[in-house]
Parts: structure tokens; C-alpha cells; sequence
């Protein structure tokens, strides 16, 4: 699956006194989505082209079960994929909005790093390890 954090992009570097989630900043970010929404939606079609070419009908029945399992698994992670745009598409309304880059729990600035490493991060890290804590007390 495509990784922002293997992406080529400058990171941001904010003036002096420049404030937070300026212009320059949110279209430094709706670049950087707009660009992975690209190569996600790119990758989704090249697999679909991909699946049509290499539909075969293997004799063997190891040789179709091996193709189906390598199909479904293909699938499964372009759904994760799809999943993904639709996050994208969530954040850069966002940015529209003006909502961007800050904390859905507490409200504060998520900050600029941890938002080129996620960028479609909702919540500051304080939040995000609070929610991590929660979901481990669940899960036992």
C-alpha cells in the first residue's frame, strides 16, 4: 500500500512568524493528499486492468486455488486502499472547511510534522496515545 511517508515532498518550512495552518501550509497539504489520492486512485486501476489480463483457467486445481488466493488478497488490500481516498477526500474538505490540523479531542495544533508523516491525522499525538491505551484496555 502507498505510504505518504516514502513520498518524495519538501518538507514545510514555516517563516518566523507565520501563523499555523496558513494559506502556504494548506496548500502544501492539499497538495501532498491530492497528489497520494492520485497515486492510489492510479494503483486501483492499474489492478483492475491487471486482474482482467490474467484471468486464466488453470487445469490444476493448486494452480487456481494459488490465483485466487493472490486475487483475493490483492483485493483486500485495494479496499484498504479505497478506504483511504475516502479518508483523503474527508481531510481536504477539511481544509476547505478550515478544520484542518487541529485535534478533534482537545483541539489543539496536531503540528506540521506529524501531519506530513499522517496527514490525515485527526487527533494530536497526546490524543492518539490516550485512544491507542483505551483500545488495548478493550481488546483484553
Amino acid at each position: 500500500m502507498a505510504d505518504v511517508a516514502t513520498k518524495q515532498f519538501t518538507p514545510y518550512q514555516p517563516k518566523a512568524d507565520e501563523q499555523y495552518m496558513s494559506k502556504q501550509q494548506l496548500n502544501h497539504f492539499r497538495k501532498i493528499l491530492n497528489d497520494w489520492k492520485q497515486e492510489l486512485s492510479q494503483e486501483l486501476d492499474r489492478t483492475v486492468h491487471t486482474m482482467q489480463d490474467e484471468v486464466t483457467m488453470f487445469a490444476d486445481p493448486n494452480d487456481r486455488a494459488s490465483q485466487e488466493s493472490d486475487m483475493t488478497l490483492e483485493l483486500r488490500n485495494r479496499d484498504r486502499e479505497r478506504k483511504l481516498i475516502k479518508k483523503i477526500d474527508e481531510t481536504l474538505r477539511n481544509i476547505d472547511e478550515g478544520d484542518y490540523g487541529y485535534c478533534e479531542g482537545c483541539g489543539i495544533e496536531i503540528g506540521l510534522k506529524r501531519l506530513e508523516a499522517r496527514p490525515t491525522a485527526t487527533l494530536c499525538i497526546d490524543c492518539k496515545t490516550l485512544d491507542e491505551m483505551r483500545e488495548k484496555q478493550v481488546a483484553k
